[in-house]
């Protein structure tokens, strides 16, 4: 059946995916209450839909969650939805080469319905449409931020250059920065082409939640990188900034106090292709910006 996509015509899923949907199809599958794996009448229908499917190919899986539980939860949750399906479909049937695994959370939860909001979407184009499959999907061009454009006048001040003494806490290297001051938090994590921040970043977040609190004069600017790309045409690494903000914001952290900025990839550490992991791992980063203290 022919969809009309108005889940994707909302403003804030539409920002995430750089295509134009009109050719496209989708297909639901709907997950019980804080589950990750499809029960079997929901796996019933997944088998054949793979099944009448073998010579389709698969745009994007979109996971999200009802809003019961945290915010950080509810990203991880949906993004092991997006890895379920995955990997159920990835052998069978066709993947395009920019696939795009998507994590909304609870920011997909659209419908009154708890049910209906667990859920995993794929975006796929019929063996039919596949001959017009150039002129279906076209990307969408993004503005690359420029490389200098400090905020509010600071001039940004690399965390090399503070020359923190080895060994520093988040905490010791915030009493000893200054306006400008960029701390690189190296432990938020998130999930491939995903704003869906990693279990292993809540140590760093929550430090910064208690440091923020304990602190009510520091403000920050929360700054978003990506590694491995030409251009972030999906502006991932805003996204990523954009969700951080949400979880400081969650636990009582007041929203004047935090900005933030996605660099894409203007603003690398290392050059772009990167030689190693290690050199990708340094240019896909988090960082805050002291704005006062």
């Amino acid at each position: 059946m022919k969809t009309k996509y108005i889940f994707y015509l909302l403003p804030f899923a539409f920002c995430l995916l750089p295509f134009t949907f009109f050719g496209q199809e989708s297909i639901s599958f709907y997950f019980e209450n804080n589950k990750s794996a499809l029960n079997q009448v929901e796996l019933t229908k997944l088998n054949k839909w793979i099944s009448a499917n073998q010579k389709s190919k698969i745009l994007s899986i979109t996971g999200s969650t009802d809003e019961v539980g945290s915010s950080g939860y509810n990203d991880t949750l949906s993004q092991k939805r997006v890895d379920y399906i995955f990997n159920k479909v990835k052998l069978s049937v066709k993947i395009r080469e920019d696939f795009k695994s998507i994590s909304l959370g609870e920011k997909g939860a659209k419908s009154n319905s708890k049910a209906e909001n667990r859920k995993a979407i794929i975006v796929f184009l019929q063996e039919k449409d596949l001959a017009k499959e150039a002129l279906l999907i076209q990307p969408k061009v993004e503005v690359e931020v420029p490389k200098d454009n400090p905020t509010n006048g600071l001039i940004p001040i690399e965390e090399k250059d503070m020359n923190f003494p080895e060994g520093a806490t988040l905490e010791e290297k915030i009493q000893m920065s200054r306006p400008g001051t960029l701390i690189v938090l190296p432990e938020i994590q998130f999930y491939k082409n995903s704003f869906g921040i990693m279990p292993s970043s809540q140590r760093e977040i929550f430090e910064l939640i208690r440091i923020m609190t304990m602190n009510p004069k520091l403000y920050i600017e929360i700054q978003g990188h990506i590694c491995c790309v030409d251009k972030d045409i999906r502006n991932l690494s805003l996204d990523r900034a954009r969700q951080v903000k949400r979880i400081l914001q969650s636990n009582y952290i007041l929203e004047r106090r935090i900005k933030v900025k996605g660099f894409g990839v203007s603003k690398p550490k290392f050059a772009i292709p990167e030689a190693t992991e290690e050199q990708a791992a340094a240019n896909r980063r988090v960082e805050i910006m002291i704005l006062e203290k």
